[in-house]
């Protein structure tokens, strides 16, 4: 059995924040960042399973695409017939109409591109658009349909190649933030052009741990453990709304994570 209960836990840890603060609970004014836990362990996650098939000879590009397909499909479905149904009754033609649109966008994992265009995440209309949370499920997609490709074909050409094409979409990836300039400013927030590096840091975790195999003490791990937890926490106290995000800041939770 390959179930890791610790996961579990850091996905509470970033699922309730995000609740609280679309609460409005104020000691969770940070609480999006849970979103930046979220795509960490992803990052983690799926390349821990793609080394170990690698390494076993079993990795198939199609098998993987089905796995996606059948953890994430049947809820997004459910989610967004009932949000649909619900809105027919519930919505005025205009609301309606914009939440058709969400839909479409969703259905072909470009919702965070739809919201970039339309609605600035920490503007009032976004709390209005029932499918928001989708945005972040769309880049985790974009990233699962360009990453196993790119494990593929930079392996071809040798280990320590792959590591310079992480390393330098990692790096192109924060750098954008800074370099890359478009009229609406949330890009930042939504695209994968400046989260790819979050994903990419659970990536390089995975790597290290799978090659390293590091024998830490069990006292080294629960002290890691609670210096992770702190900076998470602290996290959630010192972001708020006007905080620039992604940015250097955001380096807190990732590596918290």
């Amino acid at each position: 059995m390959n179930y890791r209960p610790e996961i579990d836990g850091l996905r509470a840890m970033a699922i309730l924040p995000v609740v609280f603060f679309h609460l409005g609970w104020p000691l969770f004014n940070g609480g999006y960042i849970g979103v930046d836990i979220f795509f960490v362990i992803s990052g983690y996650l799926i390349s821990t399973l793609i080394i170990k098939e690698i390494d076993s000879k079993k990795f198939s590009l199609l098998k993987f695409y089905e796995r996606r397909i059948r953890r994430i499909f049947p809820a997004l479905f459910l989610v967004t017939v009932v949000t649909m149904l619900i809105g027919w009754f519930l919505m005025l033609p205009s609301d309606f109409k914009a939440l058709s649109q969400s839909v479409f966008s969703v259905s072909i994992f470009s919702s965070n591109i739809f919201f970039w265009l339309t609605n600035p995440y920490f503007s009032p209309p976004a709390d209005l658009q029932p499918l928001l949370h989708t945005w972040s499920l769309s880049v985790e997609e974009q990233f699962y349909l360009l990453y196993p490709a790119l494990v593929l074909l930079s392996l071809r050409l040798g280990f320590i190649f792959f590591l310079v094409c992480l390393s330098t979409i990692f790096f192109s990836s924060f750098l954008s933030q800074y370099l890359v300039i478009f009229e609406q400013a949330s890009w930042q927030f939504y695209l994968i052009i400046s989260r790819a590096w979050e994903l990419i840091f659970g990536v390089l975790i995975a790597i290290l741990l799978y090659k390293a195999k590091p024998n830490f003490s069990n006292t080294l791990k629960e002290i890691g453990s609670i210096i992770g937890f702190a900076i998470l926490f602290s996290s959630f106290l010192i972001f708020d709304e006007n905080t620039h995000h992604p940015s250097i800041w955001t380096f807190l939770p990732v590596f918290g994570t």
